[in-house]
């Protein structure tokens, strides 16, 4: 690309429009934390971490898991959240392209995955900004 162009689509990559660094939370704190944690931050999913450094991505809690939760009866207060058993995310690399990542987030029916490097958790891709980089480049009819 040379330097006046701006990109398209299929060269915007998930790296250049990733929220970085991703908000994390670890697995054994309480709901009541993610969800003060989210509200705090401003973001709708933290990414749940193996590691003491929070390099590794294990899962994501989202604004509808605690939604869920609450739902379900449960006290956020003494719920962790590794009782709510989320599913291991598939992660993005910072090279994946926008039409790929959104191909695959609607595929696993998921609005936010870990984005990584070298396995490494680098930040996280939103399907919204997702499809906003779609949009913005989008062909006029």
């Amino acid at each position: 690309m040379s330097a006046g162009e701006s990109p398209t689509p299929d060269r915007l990559t998930v790296g250049q429009l990733m929220r970085s660094p991703a908000t994390t939370v670890e697995a054994d704190s309480h709901v009541a934390s993610a969800a003060y944690l989210m509200k705090r931050s401003q973001v709708s999913a933290l990414v749940i971490t193996a590691d003491d450094e929070g390099h590794i991505p294990i899962a994501v809690i989202t604004d509808a898991d605690v939604s869920h939760a609450v739902a379900d009866g449960k006290d956020l207060n003494d719920t962790r959240i590794n009782q709510l058993h989320l599913p291991r995310p598939e992660a993005l690399g910072t090279g994946t392209s926008v039409p790929e990542a959104a191909e695959r987030m609607l595929a696993l029916g998921v609005e936010h995955l870990p984005v990584v490097s070298d396995g490494r958790l680098v930040g996280v891709a939103d399907l919204v900004e997702v499809c906003r980089a779609l949009l913005r480049e989008r062909p006029a009819s």
